[in-house]
């Protein structure tokens, strides 16, 4: 298969199964993983928290094995504008600073923990504003998506078997039965909600069925408990009709070459985390392009994903959070791929009369 950049580029991108990672990194960086909140019914509960999922950082051995190819991706990253920092403060008109984290919607212990002074600026803030402030109740966030099967379900007859050949079917069937699922208990699910089970490693699915929150959630939770004003950016049902817009056939493609991903899955989780923690988000969008076929088919279907999910939906939570933060004191996290980019939501508040700048 050919890459981008071709050989210097090769041994990335057949480590990261090439186009899956973009389905990868948008379940777990760019969406509020609400499905997962009906998850524990499809999926038994584990009665003790599983030890760190462990994996290895890939863009360290593409550095080893590709020196030049990686200096050209960290000279693609570092071009990002506002690609470095998760935590932003936000001021306006001499009122009181607002703040903005970039979250990544997991529940490792390294995330949860957010650096000092986003934990700070979140005790201080009146206001915390997410992507949905739905995702605080489970079950009213899991009767939101079950009133729109059409988004979730195939509503035709048909099924996610009719889009595989047998041999993806049987990858598919393991992959679930490896997650503690069965192909005939999710067949009838649209190709990005059964997703959102196999993109993630088994670990933190058995965090998440044993009731642990990913980050965002525990804001919105803790905001409530606090007795602070709860805010949400999008609607759930904005957010999963996103997902649902994206044409079925690069879903199915994306999802068969996640599960072929294997135990390297635990690697792509453990890269993107530590790009995260290091607060390199500018890396992660070139890291993914890189891994991409250059096939006009799959240039196509990566930008349309890229429109619809990450510059369509920053442009709606830029001009929603823009009221929100007129007084000042408030506390947003997104997920932290929204932020960075010319269309990312830090040089969009920027347009609208907001001073944004990195807090280290």
């Amino acid at each position: 298969m050919t890459v981008l950049l071709h050989k210097s580029r090769m041994v990335l991108a057949d480590r990261l199964a090439d186009a899956g990672l973009w389905a990868l990194a948008a379940i777990h960086l760019f969406i509020a993983l609400s499905v997962l909140v009906v998850l524990a019914t499809l999926s038994p509960a584990h009665a003790q928290e599983p030890a760190a999922c462990g994996g290895d950082n890939l863009l360290t051995k593409f550095e080893k094995d590709d020196p030049a190819g990686f200096a050209k991706l960290r000279a693609e990253a570092d071009a990002v504008p506002n690609g470095k920092g998760i935590f932003w403060k936000i001021e306006k008109d001499g009122k009181p600073a607002s703040w903005l984290l970039g979250t990544m919607h997991v529940t490792d212990p390294r995330v949860l923990a957010m650096p000092e002074a986003a934990r700070t600026a979140y005790a201080d803030a009146a206001t915390i504003v997410v992507e949905s402030d739905e995702i605080a109740d489970e079950k009213k966030a899991g009767a939101a998506i079950m009133a729109r099967p059409d988004l979730t379900m195939f509503t035709d007859g048909k099924s996610i078997t009719d889009f595989l050949d047998k041999q993806d079917a049987e990858k598919l069937a393991e992959g679930l039965k490896g997650r503690g699922l069965s192909l005939a208990a999710v067949g009838r699910m649209k190709p990005w909600m059964i997703a959102s089970f196999v993109a993630l490693p088994a670990c933190e699915i058995a965090r998440k069925t044993a009731g642990a929150a990913f980050l965002d959630q525990q804001l919105a939770k803790n905001a409530l408990a606090e007795g602070k004003t709860l805010k949400g950016l999008e609607t759930l049902i904005e957010q999963i009709s996103a997902l649902d817009s994206l044409p079925v056939e690069p879903q199915v493609q994306g999802l068969v070459q996640t599960l072929e991903l294997g135990d390297t899955l635990t690697d792509v989780i453990e890269t993107m985390s530590q790009l995260y923690l290091a607060g390199d988000t500018g890396m992660i969008m070139p890291m993914m392009r890189a891994s991409a076929p250059e096939t006009d088919e799959d240039a196509k279907a990566y930008a349309d994903f890229e429109q619809r999910i990450i510059i369509d939906r920053n442009h709606t939570m830029a001009e929603r959070a823009a009221p929100i933060l007129a007084n000042g004191n408030v506390f947003i996290a997104v997920g932290a791929l929204h932020l960075a980019g010319p269309e990312g939501i830090v040089e969009l508040l920027r347009k609208q009369g907001f001073t944004v700048t990195a807090v280290n």
